[in-house]
């Protein structure tokens, strides 16, 4: 049983594990899965401020997504500190060569240290990717009405229409960002 929950699962098992999230919510308490709205549930809970759009019941709107939030962080710690896989991450040979071409070599942990950390936001383009891209994700998140896990999964599952066009526009910024921006800042 170790054995299997240390290794990662095949999609034909994960896949649809989370597409029967979604009719088994709507179905058993009529909740949409999303992550992004926690962002206004942990500001109205916070800041007692006069501003109307943070001025309605958190608790009953929102307590649900904040467990669910928590839920996600501590499985995160249990996964990386119970479950650890030590095994290096598998990345294919052709990112790992388009990477190395942009200055980008440390493949070792979950993230490339050679982009990520706190020497590199001195420089334009860690500002660019870590703080710009930051506040255009969370910008984005707002604007569009979601974040991925909120469109790509339940909007798209439940035939929205704004779900798919927000979904096409992630798709489509990770293309130009992969294929324009990153070749434009690190080399």
């Amino acid at each position: 049983m170790f054995e299997f929950l240390t290794n990662p699962w095949p999609w034909y098992i994960a896949g649809p594990l989370i597409g029967l999230i979604i009719p088994f919510m709507l179905i058993s308490s009529n909740k949409i899965l999303g992550v992004s709205s926690n962002f206004r549930h942990i500001c109205a809970a916070c800041m007692p401020a006069n501003i109307p759009f943070f001025k309605y019941d958190w608790k009953d709107e929102g307590g649900w997504n904040l467990v669910f939030l928590a839920g996600i962080i501590l499985g995160g710690i249990i996964a990386g500190g119970v479950f650890a896989n030590p095994d290096p991450i598998a990345i294919s040979d052709a990112t790992i060569s388009d990477l190395s071409k942009l200055g980008i070599r440390d493949f070792e942990g979950l993230i490339p240290t050679d982009l990520f950390n706190w020497q590199m936001i001195l420089t334009p383009a860690g500002f660019t990717v870590m703080v710009i891209g930051g506040f255009l994700v969370g910008f984005g998140t707002r604007y569009a009405g979601g974040c991925t896990s909120g469109h790509a999964i339940s909007g798209l599952s439940n035939l929205q229409l704004g779900s798919l066009i927000a979904t096409i526009g992630f798709f489509v910024g990770g293309l130009i960002a992969t294929h324009l921006l990153y070749p434009l800042l690190f080399n």
